[in-house]
């Protein structure tokens, strides 16, 4: 197998600092959404945080596949 290629930290600290930043708005804003609908239809304390998951999840994955463009722009290894 061969050396995998050193981690250049500069660009390894940005994506990091990116999926705090982006994870926390896409989690964040997903989780109040559900948070919202739950209110505004006035659904029951259990159906509002399956809700809430839900939006928390959706969340996840967005930042997952933003992070999966991001790595291919601004590689850390190299």
């Amino acid at each position: 197998m061969a050396n995998p290629k050193p981690i250049n930290w500069t660009n390894a600290v940005t994506l990091i600092a990116v999926a705090i930043l982006v994870g926390t708005e896409f989690i964040g804003t997903a989780w109040a959404a559900g948070w919202a609908i739950g209110g505004y239809y006035q659904l029951g304390p259990t159906i509002s945080h399956v809700v809430e998951i839900a939006g928390a999840l959706i969340g996840a994955a967005l930042l997952f596949y933003f992070m999966r463009v991001a790595i291919r722009a601004e590689p850390f290894r190299g």
